[in-house]
Parts: C-alpha cells; structure tokens; sequence
C-alpha cells in the first residue's frame, strides 16, 4: 500500500510572519482591550503544523527519536527565556506585587518552572476559595505548559504509532499516523466542545481539551502535499485567513467561549494561510507575512510573548490603575520588543547554537545554571511567606470583636493582624483537610469532627457554604468552656437550601443538600449551625425555611445573620490604600433585620444578629480591634472569627438551653 507523499522540504517564512501577528494580537487585546484575541490558539496549531513534520521526517531518517536529544533541543530554546523571565518576575514581584499577592504568585511560579501553570489555573479557575485571585505576571505561562507538555507526548505519539505500523500493522507510517491524528483531532475536540459547555472556565485551560488543534496542525502537515489551490484561490484564501485570524477576537468573546468549536475560527485561519502559501503569487498574504519586519518579529515573538505579560501587570500595580493609554501601551509593547531582542542575543542564541550531539554535557550545565536560581529565589520566597504564617503576637493587642463594646481597648500603633502577606491563607483547620469539606463538582457529603469529641455536652453540626465554614474558629474558641463537639458539614459556594437562589448554586450542591439532610436526620445533632440570609438580603429566602422546618420537632437551628460582602479585595486594600477600605454600612447591609421582615417561621430556630461587630452605626469596617476583618471581600478571617466566640456564646447558650 503506498504510503502519504512527504511534503517538499523547505522553510516556511510565512508561518514566523503568523507568529508575530498572533504575539501583537495578543499583546493588543491584553493592553488596551482588556480580554483575549484567539492568538494563542495560532501558536498551538503552528507548533503541531511544525513539530509533526520536523520529527516524522526525522523517523523516516533514522527509524527512531532520540528523546534525549529531543528534550535537549527543546529545553535549549525555550528554557533559557523561560528561566531568565521567571527570576526576573519573582525579583520584581517582591518590590512591585502587593505581599496579599504573593502567596498565589509563588503558585503559578513553580507551576510555570515544572510546566503545569494551566492546571494551576485550572483549579483555581473552579476552586472557590481562590475565585478572588488576580491575574498573576506569570498567568500568560499557561500556553508554554501546553506547549511543553505537547513537545513531550508528541515524540511519544510518533513513535508509538511508527512501531504499530512498522511491527503490528503493516502499513504505511504516513496513513497510520493520519488515521491516529485523525481519532485524537475528532475525541479532544468532542471533548473541548462538552467541557466548554460545562465548565469553561476549566476547559479553557485543559490540555485535553486544547490537543485536537496540535492535532489539526499535525494532519495539515500530513496532507499538504495534496492541497494546493490555483493562484487566484490561493491569494483569496490567505487574505481571508488573516482576516479571520484579526478579527478572532472580536467576533467572538474568546475569554468564555473558548476552546470548543469556537476556536476553529482562528485555527482555520491558519490553515488557510499555509495552504495559500502552496501557490501564492503578487499581493499575497504570503508575501506581506514574509517581510523582513515581520520575519523578524516572528523570530523574537517567542520572547515577546514572555515579556509583555509581566510588564503589564506590573504597570497596573504600580500605578494602580486598570486601563492602559495609547502612549504608555505602545511603551509597555517596545520595551516587551527591546528585553526579548536583548535576552534572545545575550541568553537565548549562544545556548541555542550549541549542537546537541556533541554538546550534551555543556548544554546541560548552562540549562542547570539557568534553572539553578530560579528554583532557589522561588524557594526562598515560599520561605519568607511560610515564616510570615506563624505570627506571633500579644493576645491583649489584638482583641477583634472584643473591642466593639469597648470592654476592651486595643493597643495602639500596631500593625493589623493577619498581616496582608497571610491573610489569604488564614483559613479554618478543616480546609486543611480534603476529607473534611466538599469542593467542585462533588455531591459527597464529607465530614469531620472537632472540638470536644469523647462525651460532649452538646453536639453541634456546621452546615452550609464557606460563610458558615467561616463560623467554625468562633466555636472552636468555645467549644471547650461549653464541651462542645463541633460537626463540620461544609461544601463551598454552597448554601443549606431547597432551591438553587436563581440558579446561583449547582446541581451538585442541591444534591448535596439532599444528602446532607437525610444523614442529618438520621442522626440528629443537638443543633444545627447555619447562615439565616444571603449577605446583604434583608429576608430570609424561602429555600432556608423550607430546610429548616424539615427539621422542627427533630432538632434547634442556629441561623446567624450573614456578613457584609465588602466593594474590595481588603488585604490589597489595606496595602494600597489603608484608608479607604471601609463601606457604608446602608451600602453593605439591609436596615430590615431578616427574621423580623419574613412572616412565616418555624418555631425550632434561633436567631443572631452579629452584624454590629462589623458595622457601626454608619461605616462597615475592614479593621476591628487590630484584627483584619476579611481574607478577601467577603470572607472572615479565622484570627476574627476566633474573637467571636465570646460574642457568640451566650447566643449558643441560650438556644442549647444552658
């Protein structure tokens, strides 16, 4: 059976003009419109379009890939970059990045250094309790870790299937691999377009979901050789291709509906444009991409696309703004041009130069001398901020809510604690167990038990979302004076309801609910702990009752009034502007207290209203007795809630009937 023709052998200069439109694409949208352009989608089918042919015809060579020499090539032109932006951004994030930010830019940093920065994000694009993060100066490097785990399945994947068609098969390399490219195009695609439709923000940055258009660029390169158009189709086809690549971004709101079938659109511009460069002829797009300028823009668009991300967040942060003007983008884009052109000539070339076969060990000890600081400046800065989460400090100084009724007067002329640097990661002891608390998608209810567990007093179950876990440090601080055993039921952004609020809580959650419910009555505790409202809501929403009078005659509930979600993010508010972090309390809360505006009740609950240890009469505030109130906008930090306790307890008291 005669195999595939293999493609003429012959440089491209078309696809390095692709590059630099998509890199500028990219750079444009990011600085002056604020969303995504589809570029980065030309780069992944560009790599497949390339790399497919680079290593097929390098099997049909020599019958093998030399991974060694594979992974060598590879890592001497995108490490030495990589690692250069990597130790100049965490250099610069210590002194431009507010410390609230740092926690979450040391996640992405070693993300990025060991290439799974995209299921980094991944999580916390579905994890709730980082759905506060801001973008990071290392977010761009989900791309390169797709990228880097492509160049690493690819040598595999040709292989894999060189052998089957060689030893098992029997049948040509060329149609095999097509027939292999062609199950991985059709399953990743099917998959991006259900994942899109379920959890965008997930999909956006699965590798899975993102293979078929490495795919796509593998079976263009296959099937090259039999796609050529005549002249006057092939000039159409590649004005419409980069047209089509331009105006991705604007037809479509890539940012949310990307990658699913949405990203045939810049992926097919591609395509067009290299199948137009078969037979291109005068005033082709071919020609304008293989200008001098943009040539070289291509050859540097790698280093570019590196540069630009960083300085752009460092922009915002330093000048504390969220839009960029013409004169200072134009400058942030030359001075991305200039390091990458200087990094490229000083750093990149002199590493790329090297010949792999005969400069194994040298390539090795540059790489190791690249990567060598930038694994130390990263694990030293993980240091100073793990430190930082064991503050010590004087009980009397910091009394939090036992400041409110003046019993207490805190000190003076001391820094709030948790610190902006911990605040983050100041959360109850139970989110530091995964099988204590329910996340995602997950409908099982988990459970775990604190406090006093060998013959207690009374037992009380914690039950809703995250605004009830953010009660658990305030029964915990009591839990031993009133012998109490605390049951923690807890899945985040969930609520203890019959109805979804709207839509505003998954089918998950609703069945978990379920759940929840039907092991509580089973086994009752002697009260059941939740929230009474949805923050500044002055009722309480008929899905809250309903719950509740499931449980009348069987057990107490204990509704607390929810707390004020806060206009910012209060530990970068307290670094950047330390006066201006509290809100008007008609702002933050409803004037009707919810129990007394909602008619029908049920006799077995208890109500508390906390809400003036938030608020006084006219400001809600983000300090309270030298305690930082929030770890973000809306969620309370352990050290505040622990002070609490004492507020709490003769609510408690009262509804156990002691």
């Amino acid at each position: 059976m005669a195999d595939l023709k293999a493609p003429e052998k012959k440089f491209r200069p078309e696809l390095e003009g692709v590059r630099a439109v998509a890199a500028l694409l990219v750079a444009i949208y990011h600085i002056w419109i604020g969303s995504v352009s589809g570029g980065v989608d030309v780069f992944f089918i560009v790599s497949g379009y390339l790399i497919t042919t680079s290593l097929v015809a390098r099997m049909e060579r020599d019958g093998r890939i030399d991974f060694t020499e594979n992974l060598l090539g590879l890592a001497k032109r995108l490490f030495p970059l990589a690692f250069t932006v990597l130790l100049t951004t965490a250099i610069l994030s210590i002194f431009l990045l507010p410390q609230a930010a740092w926690k979450q830019t040391i996640a992405e940093y070693f993300a990025s250094i060991f290439y799974f920065q995209n299921w980094q994000l991944a999580n916390s694009a579905v994890d709730y309790l980082a759905q506060n993060n801001t973008a990071s100066p290392l977010q761009h490097f989900w791309a390169l870790s797709i990228q880097g785990q492509f160049y690493i399945t690819w040598p595999l994947i040709i292989t894999a299937v060189y052998f089957l068609a060689k030893r098992l098969f029997k049948t040509p390399v060329r149609k095999t691999l097509l027939a292999g490219l062609l199950v991985i195009f059709a399953g990743s695609l099917s998959y991006s377009i259900h994942m899109t439709s379920v959890n965008q923000p997930w999909a956006y940055f699965d590798t899975f979901a993102r293979a078929w258009e490495f795919s796509l660029g593998g079976i263009i390169a296959l099937l090259i050789p039999y796609l050529r158009f005549p002249k006057i189709v092939s000039w159409l086809i590649g004005w419409v291709g980069l047209a089509v690549i331009c105006l991705t971004g604007l037809l479509l709101p890539v940012s949310t509906v990307f990658p699913g079938y949405a990203a045939l659109l810049p992926t097919t511009g591609v395509i067009l444009i290299i199948l137009a460069a078969e037979n291109s002829g005068n005033f082709s797009v071919q020609q304008l991409l293989s200008t001098k300028l943009l040539q070289y823009l291509g050859s540097i668009s790698y280093g570019f696309y590196l540069w630009h991300w960083p300085l752009l967040t460092f922009y915002f942060a330093y000048f504390q703004t969220e839009t960029v003007s013409l004169l200072s983008g134009l400058g942030i884009m030359s001075l991305a041009f200039l390091l990458s052109a200087i990094s490229i000539k000083v750093i990149e070339a002199p590493v790329r130069n090297l010949n792999v076969r005969q400069s194994k060990g040298r390539i090795t000890k540059v790489l190791a001398a690249l990567m060598v600081p930038a694994l130390v400046a990263g694990f030293s800065w993980n240091a100073f901020v793990q430190a930082g989460a064991n503050e010590v400090y004087a009980v009397a100084d910091y009394p939090g809510a036992g400041a409110v009724k003046g019993t207490i007067i805190p000190a003076e002329d001391v820094e709030p604690l948790p610190s902006p640097l911990t605040a983050e990661v100041d959360l109850p002891v139970f989110y530091g167990d995964k099988e204590c608390s329910s996340y995602g998608k997950s409908s099982e209810v988990k459970s775990c038990s604190y406090g006093v567990t060998e013959n207690p007093s009374a037992v009380i179950a914690l039950v809703g979302g995250s605004h009830s876990g953010h009660w658990f440090p305030a029964l915990e601080a009591i839990a031993e004076e009133l012998q109490l055993q605390i049951d923690v039921y807890i899945k985040d952004a969930c609520r203890f309801t019959t109805d979804d609020l709207g839509g505003a809580l998954t089918p998950a959650c609703m069945e978990w609910n379920e759940k929840v419910e039907e092991q509580l009555l089973e086994d009752p505790p002697d009260l059941l702990f939740t929230t009474a409202n949805v923050q500044e809501e002055g009722f309480v929403p008929a899905g809250y009752i309903k719950r509740w009078e499931n449980f009348d005659g069987v057990t107490e509930i204990f509704a607390v009034r929810d707390n004020p979600k806060m206009p910012k993010d209060i530990p970068l508010c307290i670094e950047k502007t330390p006066g201006e972090c509290s809100a008007p309390r008609d702002d933050m809360l409803s004037s009707e207290v919810p129990w007394e505006n909602t008619e029908v009740l049920p006799g077995n609950v208890s109500f508390a209203d906390l809400s003036d240890y938030f608020c006084d009469a006219e400001v809600c505030h983000a300090i309270v007795g030298n305690v930082l109130v929030y770890r973000d906008r809306h969620h309370l930090t352990t050290l505040y809630s622990e002070t609490l306790g004492p507020v709490l307890k003769p609510y408690l008291e009262e509804a156990l009937g002691k």
